[in-house]
């Protein structure tokens, strides 16, 4: 694997393996195509509770947990000699070590970071891979039967042999297969994650889609992702009912503000009520709604932005009268602007609603108060994901 390209080895007359310089042009290409933001990055670790190393040097399967393992080993270098030595520092040809940003968090937990190219880039290549080695033991099943047939022409069926460098059936797109229906119904379908892995994300339209991204106030399923969306969609939680407001909503909200937009309606109760989750519609008041309340300080390219935007709630969705969104400035250098503004829940809905119908008129048509059949009475609590495992399918 050469990023997400599968590449041809050829074996030379001193018996060394190598790669032809076509197939390093190839992939020198699709890698040269990929822009990496160094400030866009995804938590892909720790993982509680990983089951010992069960992998071999030759495959990426599960990259993450690689990445994970080397890390633990590095910690405990007497364990090292109980697996034999790999290329472990490079996924794909990606040299991880050199792009992997670490953090503390609480008691002093690592966790591990990289940039979201970066991951978009590893979970294509671990989808390619899959997908090759499952062309190759089938073409080894056909080997078989046509080694035993040998003798027997009339005897062998009908059936093409596929060669290993065969190309993988191609991902449909997202047509709304699922449209309606619930998350925690479909979760416990049998076969769903092969359905789910037989689509392009819903989103950026590029990666193979890995998760069933759903609203976890409606329990509606929006559409099948792939890992990179599904953490660029979740909120950054702090606590169940605080959240900070990063970087990247501004794409969220701003440069990519329509697809997101009719991606969360995907969900019948947030189109139905012309509105978003909790935490998005908290994150969209921070970041939108207050934006011209948020003080700025001089720095060494012109004013910049105070501190960093934090947004905190009381009550819920089901008691708006009692819900109440503050926004606060966390990390001010002069240690002022601690609370910018709160916000009424029902003030935080009409001022998206507004918003909505400037920002998305396509989306914001599709939705409305009239659309009450079949949803839910009462909207089920938020449930905050902070575990940094949930990008497994269910």
């Amino acid at each position: 694997m050469l990023g997400a390209c599968v590449v041809e080895l050829v074996r030379t007359g001193d018996g060394r393996w190598s790669v032809p310089e076509a197939e390093v042009h190839r992939a020198a290409a699709a890698w040269n195509a990929v822009e990496m933001d160094a400030l866009d990055l995804v938590r892909i670790g720790p993982f509680r509770g990983m089951p010992e190393q069960k992998l071999t040097g030759g495959t990426l399967h599960g990259w993450r947990r690689r990445i994970s393992w080397e890390l633990q080993e590095a910690d405990h270098p007497g364990r090292q000699a109980d697996h034999e030595p790999g290329p472990w520092s490079h996924l794909a040809g990606v040299d991880w070590r050199r792009l992997l940003v670490q953090r503390l968090r609480d008691r002093a937990e690592r966790s591990w970071w990289l940039p979201r190219a970066v991951v978009r880039l590893l979970d294509a290549a671990e989808h390619t891979e899959a997908e090759w080695l499952h062309t190759t033991l089938a073409c080894k099943a056909e080997t078989s039967v046509t080694e035993q047939h040998r003798r027997h022409p009339r005897a062998t069926d009908s059936r093409s042999t596929a060669g290993v460098n065969a190309p993988a059936i191609p991902q449909r797109p997202y047509r709304g297969e699922l449209r309606g229906q619930l998350y925690s119904v479909l979760s416990r379908k049998p076969g769903m994650s092969r359905q789910v892995a037989g689509w392009v994300c819903a989103v950026c339209g590029t990666a193979p889609a890995a998760v069933l991204d759903h609203c976890h106030e409606h329990g509606y399923v929006r559409a099948p992702v792939c890992p990179s969306c599904n953490t660029l969609e979740r909120p950054d939680h702090l606590y169940d009912n605080d959240i900070r407001v990063a970087n990247r909503y501004r794409r969220l909200f701003e440069t990519d503000a329509v697809g997101w937009l009719r991606h969360w309606h995907r969900c019948p109760g947030c189109r139905t009520r012309t509105t978003l989750p909790l935490p998005h519609l908290a994150a969209w008041t921070a970041h939108t709604a207050t934006r011209t309340l948020r003080p700025t300080h001089p720095g060494s390219r012109g004013r910049k932005p105070c501190g960093m935007l934090r947004v905190s709630w009381t009550g819920s969705q089901n008691t708006p009268r009692s819900c109440l969104l503050t926004v606060s400035v966390d990390f001010c250098p002069s240690g002022e602007h601690r609370v910018l503004a709160r916000v009424p829940y029902r003030e935080a809905v009409e001022r998206f609603g507004t918003w909505l119908a400037e920002a998305a008129p396509a989306v914001a048509a599709a939705a409305g108060p009239d659309r009450l059949d079949g949803l839910p009475a009462a909207p089920r609590p938020v449930i905050a994901d902070t575990s940094g495992e949930s990008l497994a399918l269910f």
